[in-house]
C-alpha cells in the first residue's frame, strides 16, 4: 500500500507559487488539482509588504493571509504539509507545503542573493534535488522572472486559471453564416408562422444542436435572409426574422444601420426581453452610437427606462494628469468624451428632420437629452440598485471579471445592462484579451434567453479611421 502512494506523490508536480500568483488570484491555492504547492518563507514577506492599501492587489494580499491562516489553524503536522481537500471544498486533492527550514542559496554569483525573485530561484533549486524523482515547476505571472528561471535550467510557466480563453479567436462572435444549402438539409417538415408582425420558422437538421440560444444566423444572397435563434433544442430549432434597421422607417434616433452587423445589434438593444447586450468591435464600428440612439429612443420616446447611466473605467492612454476638480459628473467629463461626440451626432442629426431643425430647438433637444444622461465613476457602485435603468459600461475591456461581476450586480427589475469594448486596445497592466472582464462575461453569458453578443466588424467612422486600424 505504502509503495503504491509513492508512486501516486512521483506523479503528481510541485508548483512553487511567485507572491503576483496569489495576489492576483487569492484562490490560486485551490487550482493545482492534485499536485502540491510550495509556499517560499519570501512569498510570505512579500504578501505581508503589500496587504496594507485600498487597492485590489492588497485586497487579495490580505484575502490570502486569512485563507492561510484558517489552513494552519487545522494543521496537525505542517512538516507534512496541509491537505488542500477540505479548505478547497474539494476543488485540490493535494498539499500545502511551507518552507520550514532556511534553505542556503546556491545561485550563480552574478545573480544578488539579497534579491526576492532570486532567493524564490534557490528555493526552486533545492527542492529540485530534494525531490529528484518529482517535476518542480516555478508559477509566477512575472515575464522576467519565468525568463531568469529558464536561462538556469529551471522549468517555469504563466498562472493560466484566470484566463477565460486560450485564443481570442475561439471568442463567441454571436452571429453565424448558413451553409448555401441550409433550407435543402433543414427544411423538410418546416413549420412557419407569424406572430406580432414577425415571421418564426421551425426547422430541424444537423446544425441545429450547435446553434445558441439568441445567436444570429444569415444566409447569403439577394434576398439576404437573417434571423434570430429563438429555441434551440437538440435536432430542433426555431429561427425568428428580424427588423430591419436599415431601412428609414425603421430609424433608431434618427440613425440606421450601416450593415449587417449593426442591424443585429439594435436588434438586440432594442428587445425589451433582452436584459443584458454585449458588443465588441475595433475603433469606429459604431458601438456608442447605436447604444445611445437605442437607449434615447427608449428613454425618451417609449419611456421603457428611466434614464441613461454611463460608466467606465478611468484608465489614461498617456500620463496621468493628476486630480481633477468639481463633482462626480464634473471629474468624470474628460472621460466622456465618446459621449460628447456621439450626442452632437446624434442631436445634430441632419435625418432627423423637423424635431433638429433650428438653432432654438436643437439647444433645448440637447438640454432635454443631457437631463436623462447621468455619468457615473465605477468607484461608487458597491450597494447601489439602478431601477429601470439603461445602463452602459463602456471601454469594459479594462475591467477584471470581479469589477465586471459587481457592475451587473447593480441591476435592479427592469433594467438593461450593456457593455462596449474592444479586447484588442487593453490599457490596464495584467489584464490579457483572455483574461479581460470583457471576454468572461461574453464567454459566460453565450446560450442565456435574456442576454445576446455581437461582434461588430465593419467600421463606419471614416476611410481614414478604417485604413488605420488595418495597417498600425
Amino acid at each position: 500500500m505504502a509503495r503504491k502512494t509513492s508512486k501516486k506523490a512521483e506523479a503528481t508536480k510541485i508548483f512553487v507559487l511567485d507572491t503576483n500568483v496569489l495576489m492576483h488570484d487569492p484562490t490560486s491555492l485551490f487550482r493545482f488539482e492534485e499536485h502540491d504547492i510550495f509556499l517560499p518563507i519570501m512569498t510570505l514577506e512579500e504578501l505581508d509588504n503589500h496587504k496594507k492599501g485600498m487597492s485590489e492587489i492588497a485586497r487579495n494580499a490580505r484575502q490570502v493571509s486569512r485563507t492561510l491562516d484558517e489552513m494552519l489553524a487545522l494543521a496537525e503536522d505542517i512538516e507534512e504539509g496541509i491537505p488542500l481537500d477540505e479548505p478547497s471544498k474539494g476543488l485540490a486533492s493535494g498539499r500545502l507545503l511551507l518552507q520550514t527550514e532556511a534553505i542556503s542559496s546556491e545561485l550563480p554569483p552574478a545573480l544578488p542573493t539579497s534579491k526576492v525573485d532570486n532567493q524564490i530561484l534557490a528555493v526552486v533549486i533545492h527542492l529540485q534535488r530534494r525531490y529528484p524523482k518529482r517535476s518542480v515547476i516555478l508559477v509566477s505571472k512575472d515575464i522576467n522572472m519565468r525568463i531568469k528561471a529558464r536561462s538556469l535550467g529551471l522549468p517555469a510557466e504563466d498562472y493560466f486559471n484566470d484566463k477565460v480563453l486560450e485564443d481570442t479567436d475561439l471568442l463567441y462572435a454571436g452571429s453565424r453564416a448558413l451553409p448555401a444549402d441550409f433550407w435543402d438539409k433543414h427544411g423538410q417538415g418546416m413549420e412557419s408562422w407569424k406572430k406580432d408582425g414577425k415571421t418564426y420558422y421551425r426547422v430541424s437538421g444537423p446544425l441545429c444542436p450547435d446553434l445558441l440560444l439568441n445567436e444570429f444566423v444569415y444566409l447569403e444572397g439577394e434576398p439576404e435572409f437573417t434571423a434570430l435563434v429563438k429555441e434551440a433544442a437538440g435536432k430542433k430549432a426555431v429561427l425568428e426574422t428580424l427588423v430591419d434597421y436599415s431601412h428609414p422607417k425603421h430609424a433608431v434616433w434618427g440613425i440606421n444601420a450601416r450593415n449587417r452587423e449593426q442591424n443585429f445589434a439594435l436588434n438586440l438593444l432594442m428587445d425589451p426581453e433582452i436584459d443584458f447586450v454585449t458588443l465588441l468591435g475595433q475603433a469606429g464600428t459604431g458601438k456608442t452610437l447605436l447604444t445611445l440612439a437605442a437607449g434615447l429612443t427608449q428613454v425618451l420616446e417609449t419611456k421603457r427606462y428611466a434614464e441613461i447611466i454611463m460608466t467606465r473605467v478611468t484608465v489614461p492612454v498617456g500620463e496621468d494628469i493628476g486630480f481633477l476638480p468639481g463633482t462626480e459628473e464634473e471629474k468624470m467629463a474628460p472621460w466622456m468624451g465618446a459621449l460628447e461626440d456621439n450626442l452632437e451626432v446624434l442631436t445634430h442629426s441632419e435625418e432627423g428632420g423637423g424635431a433638429f431643425s433650428g438653432e432654438w430647438s436643437k439647444a433645448a433637444t440637447t438640454d432635454l437629452i443631457r437631463s436623462r444622461i447621468k455619468v457615473k465613476s465605477l468607484n461608487f457602485m458597491r450597494g447601489r440598485t439602478f431601477l429601470s435603468k439603461f445602463l452602459i459600461i463602456d471601454e469594459a475591456q479594462n475591467l477584471t471579471p470581479k469589477q465586471m461581476k459587481t457592475l451587473i450586480t447593480r441591476a435592479g427589475p427592469g433594467t438593461k445592462v450593456v457593455c462596449l469594448g474592444n479586447i484588442a486596445q487593453i490599457d490596464t497592466p495584467y489584464l490579457t484579451e483572455g483574461s479581460s472582464g470583457l471576454t468572461y462575461v461574453v464567454d459566460r453569458f453565450k446560450g442565456w434567453t435574456h442576454s445576446g453578443h455581437i461582434t461588430l466588424q465593419r467600421g463606419e467612422r471614416s476611410r481614414l479611421a478604417d485604413h488605420a486600424a488595418e495597417v498600425l
